[in-house]
């Protein structure tokens, strides 16, 4: 998992958050695309969503797509895990990739709660230098490249050798 709700569950951010972002399924010590949601996944969604009066996306695999560039190199060895009982088990992404997606969001969509999560990450000028050049895996477009360059100096990163 990653995203607020990620973020909010490793006491990294305090705000509220509307889903749950689902990266990936792990299974058998790999990562998969989560689109779509395994069937029992999908049927407990559903049925908190209907217990709870929430929209049936509120747990979706929308960052899925983030697996067809590569995930920040030695992504798996930072996420925590966490046991919820006997039936499900979360990975959630370490705050050093968060930061990686937050920025990569923040470029993408702009600012806002994106901007804010990642302020609130309190990213080193060396964080955000490894974060941009990832980034720019999953967008190497001029376009993207030139607001990246602003985003960064938004931050107060300055300017980031950007050669990966």
């Amino acid at each position: 998992m990653i995203g607020g709700s990620a973020l909010l569950a490793l006491g990294l951010v305090h705000r509220a958050t509307r889903d749950v972002d689902v990266l990936a399924i792990a299974a058998d010590g790999q990562l998969r695309g989560a689109d779509p949601l395994p069937e029992p996944l999908r049927e407990a969604r559903d049925r908190v969503a209907r217990d709870f009066g929430l929209p049936e996306d509120w747990l979706n695999p929308g960052p899925t797509e983030l697996l067809r560039w590569g995930l920040p190199r030695d992504f798996w060895s930072r996420t925590v895990t966490r046991h919820y009982g006997n039936a499900l088990t979360v990975h959630f992404a370490g705050r050093f990739d968060q930061i990686h997606f937050k920025l990569y969001a923040t470029v993408d969509q702009g600012g806002g709660r994106h901007e804010a999560d990642l302020r609130a990450l309190a990213p080193t000028r060396d964080e955000l230098a490894a974060a941009a050049r990832w980034s720019m895996t999953q967008d190497p477009s001029p376009g993207y490249r030139m607001v990246l360059v602003d985003a960064l100096h938004h931050l107060g990163a300055g300017n980031v050798d950007l050669a990966t």
